[in-house]
């Protein structure tokens, strides 16, 4: 048994934090910070200065700008022999701590011994003018430098200093007070910024035939396959069945590109002629900006391609030059009717198909405030004592975003808000908390990577519109040692509705792009698919400046989902036990009925089964009747607020020492006997499979429980609306007609029917389940 406390520390906290400090919506658009507490900075723009006198033997000037307040220093770029340079820089100071009164500007000549002082700028900080956003940009002015004995001296230095807050314009770009405690190389680590996803294609390879394939040895029949190579992605088909000159595939073979599009495709023709050793027949290289894009599923038009020949010659691939060129039939085309999944589909944040012209309307905003955390786990030692460098990732669709880092601090406040359209509700958001392992020197070791603290998802679908979710969300992950609470992160979170009428009408839209369901993919293919586009992304992620790097682009999109865990499998297997409670405790009642353990309960039951066997027509509408009353009875109780990730729903708390050492073990093993390598590893393969069919199935029966629950409060009350109309309609429709209709419905014939799934099917897809609160 666990103690409550223990329980308690890892559950959801409703919080009350001062935000919104009269703040106003000013379209819903477009909103300023009122779902964060208000932080008040000193801001200083330092633009240029000229007529600076010389300094250097030369009569040139090396200058740069130190911002002075208190005891907290910036530091500009320095100009080498210039007299008049331009910086355009933003220093803030966090008003909470200032310790000073006045505000220095100091304008410095670089040397190598002693930086010689050339003039400087003093603010009084208390008439220093405040500025609130959305008021337009303080215009800077120029001001004369003074000596250090308040004389005039000669240059001037153009400046604007005001006070505002995190609201302000110039507060992502800006140099922070948190930054003194760092070096000038990792100033850009840690400011905050939005980072956008690559935008991914499907690559759709069709290999027909092939013409005119020659072998080396001419007295053998070729044995010929069509290898193709996109980037890091190979793929290859099978052996042609017919051995001649002229091989026949007509297979498919699908990769992940990225736009801009870098690597070209390239496909090589190759003969077996024996075990492990293969020729090379021709190859051709196909750039993906010529290739076809489709947004159908109509076929798109067959292309024959020369084959060149090449030679190894020295170690080098040359050409080799032929009188007739081998030609390969193919039909290649760029998928955009299809979502390229890089997220498990259980938790996806954006189910939109990759061409922009299929895309609808969006149908809401989410806001969300990324306020504070509280009791963060020290990550490493600094000085002998533990600390930690944290800051936040949220991913919501194809927009990424990272919060400034806050340096040393084991309670750190962002307040920073951020906006994304949301055009399905049926998403999830994901918000990580992580560790900078790359400050203080952290590159040069070039092993550091940035710790992960732990991740929040929330499933838009379970908030209500336009309401204010304010909760401090408990921080969890899982080691060799078992489950441990990292601290807790702060977020106020705020989806609006701008079209209630069309998000109703999502829930009967497909989860997924048609083609998804006019030309499926194997679940091979997308799990394949999946793991080479979180490969792509976290490439292109990690080119940015600063970087947002693979160990976090992985962590955010669950790049290990899939392996197996016996911990996991029991979470499915209890999930599929509680949902299938429910049929148990119904036979469980109606033995009680039959053994008549409750006289007057089995004497109604038995009045009710002669009326419904006298009066068929009533059973349906009574069904009906009795779902509409349990689902206004349950509103009484709907959920209040937004799931989380669940230690006891995850059996996170009492797992296993071996266990947890077989999660964490490598794939393959790194157990020392091969023999025993082998067999768990083909144990653990088959296993895994196991775990996602049984997760499925535990999905299913919960998204059918839910139903009724008002977790999902939109698809409750279709629900419930609907059994009271099927109920009013059934009660004044004979039995007999409705039977009737449902009888030809189910047997219609195929020319109508659809290839896409039903307006039922779809609003079932659409309803939660306990699967985000997994851990």
């Amino acid at each position: 048994m666990h103690k409550p406390a223990e329980a308690l520390d890892f559950a959801l906290k409703e919080t009350s934090p001062n935000i919104g400090a009269g703040a106003v919506m000013r379209d819903k658009l477009s909103c300023t910070y009122d779902l964060v507490e208000q932080m008040q900075y000193l801001y200083v723009r330092v633009v240029k200065a000229k007529d600076l006198p010389g300094k250097d033997v030369t009569g040139g000037v090396d200058p740069y700008v130190e911002v002075k307040l208190g005891n907290y220093k910036g530091l500009t770029k320095h100009f080498e022999k210039n007299s008049n340079p331009q910086w355009n820089q933003v220093f803030a100071f966090s008003k909470e701590r200032i310790q000073a009164s006045v505000l220095e500007v100091v304008i410095k000549d670089k040397d190598v011994v002693v930086d010689d002082f050339v003039g400087r700028v003093m603010f009084d900080i208390n008439e220093i003018p405040k500025r609130v956003p959305p008021d337009s940009p303080l215009a800077p002015q120029w001001y004369r430098l003074e000596d250090r004995r308040g004389g005039k001296a000669k240059g001037e230095l153009m400046l604007a200093v005001w006070m505002g807050t995190q609201a302000d314009e110039a507060f992502p770009d800006a140099w922070h007070s948190d930054a003194a405690t760092v070096g000038p190389e990792a100033v850009a680590n840690i400011r905050s910024k939005v980072y956008l996803s690559p935008k991914l294609w499907y690559v759709r390879v069709n290999v027909i035939e092939a013409q005119d394939l020659v072998p080396s040895d001419k007295t053998r029949y070729p044995e010929v396959f069509v290898k193709a190579n996109l980037g890091v992605q190979f793929l290859r088909t099978r052996v042609s069945q017919s051995k001649t000159i002229n091989p026949m595939w007509n297979e498919d073979l699908m990769f992940v590109a990225a736009e801009p599009f870098e690597e070209p495709l390239v496909l090589t023709a190759e003969d077996r002629v024996g075990p492990s050793k293969d020729e090379i027949l021709g190859r051709c290289v196909i750039p993906l900006h010529n290739v076809q894009r489709r947004l159908d599923h109509k076929p798109v038009n067959t292309k024959w391609f020369n084959l060149e020949k090449h030679v190894v010659v020295e170690g080098e691939q040359k050409k080799k030059e032929i009188k007739f060129s081998s030609r390969i039939h193919l039909r290649v085309c760029l998928e955009g009717g299809y979502h390229v999944l890089d997220e498990s589909t259980h938790y996806s944040s954006d189910l939109r198909p990759t061409a922009k012209q299929l895309w609808k309307a969006s149908i809401g905003i989410l806001e969300v405030g990324i306020i504070s955390a509280q009791g963060l786990m020290p990550m490493k030692t600094r000085d002998g004592r533990g600390t930690t460098d944290a800051y936040c990732v949220a991913k919501y669709g194809q927009k990424w975003i990272r919060t400034r880092t806050i340096v040393d601090s084991l309670a750190p406040r962002w307040n920073e808000q951020y906006i994304w359209e949301v055009f399905d509700p049926c998403t999830v958001i994901t918000v990580g908390v992580f560790d900078n392992g790359h400050l203080h020197g952290g590159d040069k070791s070039g092993g550091s990577k940035d710790s992960r603290i732990g991740k929040v998802r929330i499933r838009l679908s379970t908030l209500e519109a336009d309401r204010v979710y304010t909760h401090s969300y408990p921080l969890l992950v899982l080691h060799n040692s078992g489950v441990k609470k990292m601290g807790e992160v702060q977020l106020a979170v705020r989806f609006t509705s701008l079209s209630l009428i069309n998000m109703l009408c999502m829930y009967s839209q497909p989860l997924l792009p048609k083609l998804h369901y006019i030309h499926p993919l194997s679940v091979i293919q997308l799990d394949t698919l999946r793991h080479q586009a979180i490969k792509i992304v976290s490439m292109r992620l990690s080119r940015a400046e600063p970087p947002l790097r693979k160990e976090v682009v992985e962590y955010m999109l669950d790049v290990d989902s899939h392996m197996w865990s016996m911990r996991r499998s029991k979470a499915n297997f209890f999930r599929i036990t509680k949902v299938l409670g429910g049929l148990l405790a119904f036979g469980r009642w109606f033995d009680q009925i039959c053994n008549w353990k409750n006289p007057l309960t089995s004497i109604l039951i038995h009045i009710l089964f002669i009326i419904l066997v006298l009066y068929p027509e009533l059973i349906l509408p009574t069904i009906f009747l009795y779902l509409f009353l349990v689902g206004i009875w349950n509103f009484r109780w709907r959920p209040r607020h937004p799931p989380h990730m669940d230690t006891r729903l995850s059996h996170a708390d009492a797992a296993h020492p071996d266990e947890l050492d077989e999660e964490f073990d490598t794939f393959p093993t790194s157990r020392s006997s091969d023999m025993v390598r082998m067999r768990y590893d083909r144990l653990r393969s088959i296993a895994g499979k196991v775990q996602t069919v049984v997760g499925d199935l535990a999905t299913q029966g919960e998204r059918f429980h839910n139903l009724l629950s008002w977790r999902d409060t939109r698809a409750t009350t279709l629900f419930v609306t609907f059994c009271f109309i099927a109920a009013v309609v059934l009660y004044v429709t004979p039995f007999q007609v409705v039977f009737l209709l449902i009888g030809f419905y189910l047997l219609r014939h195929p020319r109508f029917r659809q290839k896409h799934p039903s307006v039922p099917f779809n609003y079932f897809k659409r309803l939660p389940a306990r699967v985000d609160s997994i851990l």
